[in-house]
């Protein structure tokens, strides 16, 4: 397979057709690469990349909604300087990126039938999972069992969380929860308070997150969310929604962060990292190995320390990963690709809505 053939591919080939050989030879014949990504571990991620098939890649630290403007403002230009996005903005990558010809998703042949189909369009790399986390130096157990209680006034400025303004996948999941799961909130109301929930019906996550707004919840960034929880000492320490990334701080700093399982209706939500190249990329080649490396244990571990689930299911949990996630998987709603671009529509809508109700 000559390199033309690989470089003019957007659609992924039968595993049959696939030369991961004549992959790495193509790559080896074009330029260098640049990876954006949310981490900045990305940065190991491509010089362990450069060293294991002599491909030049160099990686950046750049958050979700940079990305998007990044990949957007680049192809207008026709001066592609981002050749493979991870962990982008999701639902704009879905709602812009891809219809718009910016980028584009390719799912290694080799590894298809590993990746379930819910995770191949577009390519998930790698999923982030966000969980309500309570201090297990303070408490024996989780003080709270329903997503309701996060409104009662026992949690009034005690819930502590990322910040929906800054953080889109939290009014993503947000709308997630309106058009998957409103009806399980709806249930999670009537069995923790024995009535049914005073709402027209569809709104339970609408209720839901207007009486958590105004229950005073502390807005911060992910390492502030992790100290008032987890930090040791606290005689009555926050509960909160964060990364699981942030549990490696029970090795690093001494936190006593715990995942609060079995609440009603679920314990928290994952984000899904794509996996997308620039349409305008001069390395096609080499982006689409680098995508495949991502794809393999060796190229996606230093993730999967910090909790991230690859998207190919050969690829166990991390062993040296510290939350103990794989056991709560099925707690969490998982997120539907299908209703990205409804997820882009709302956003602006829930953010609104999100700020009319927040009280300090």
């Amino acid at each position: 397979m000559g390199a033309a053939l690989l470089a003019g591919s957007a659609m992924p080939a039968l595993a049959d057709d696939f030369s991961l050989d004549a992959l790495i030879a193509a790559a080896k014949q074009e330029g260098p690469i640049t990876v954006y990504a949310t981490t900045g571990k990305i940065v190991e991620t491509a010089q362990n990349f450069t060293k294991k098939y002599g491909v030049q890649a160099t990686g950046k630290k750049v958050n979700e909604p940079t990305q998007v403007e990044l990949l957007i403002r680049e192809s207008q230009a026709g001066k592609i300087v981002g050749d493979v996005s991870v962990s982008g903005d999701v639902a704009a990558s879905v709602a812009q990126l891809i219809p718009e010809g910016i980028a584009y998703s390719w799912v290694p042949p080799d590894l298809a039938a590993d990746i379930p189909a819910p995770l191949q369009n577009p390519l998930v790399v790698v999923s982030d999972e966000h969980v309500i986390t309570y201090n297990t130096e303070a408490y024996d157990k989780c003080p709270i069992t329903n997503l309701w209680q996060l409104t009662e006034p026992e949690w009034k400025g005690k819930v502590a969380m990322l910040d929906p303004l800054d953080k889109p996948n939290y009014a993503d999941w947000f709308n997630q929860m309106a058009m998957h799961h409103d009806a399980d909130l709806a249930k999670a109301y009537q069995d923790l308070y024995g009535k049914p929930l005073d709402a027209e019906p569809g709104s339970a996550t609408k209720a839901w997150v207007k009486a958590l707004a105004a229950n005073a919840p502390l807005l911060a960034d992910s390492e502030a969310v992790s100290a008032a929880v987890g930090a040791p000492g606290q005689k009555a320490p926050f509960v909160g929604l964060n990364s699981v990334a942030k549990f490696r701080n029970n090795v690093d700093k001494g936190y006593k962060l715990g995942i609060c399982g079995g609440i009603d209706p679920v314990s928290g939500f994952i984000y899904p990292g794509f996996g997308l190249i620039a349409k305008g990329t001069k390395s096609p080649n080499a982006a689409k190995l680098f995508i495949h490396y991502l794809m393999t244990e060796e190229g996606i571990s230093n993730q999967t320390i910090d909790g991230k689930m690859s998207g190919n299911s050969k690829i166990p949990p991390n062993p040296d990963e510290q939350s103990g996630i794989a056991a709560y998987m099925n707690q969490l709603t998982p997120y539907d690709s299908s209703t990205a671009a409804d997820d882009y529509d709302a956003r602006q809508d829930w953010q609104d809505f999100w700020t009319v109700n927040y009280k300090r």
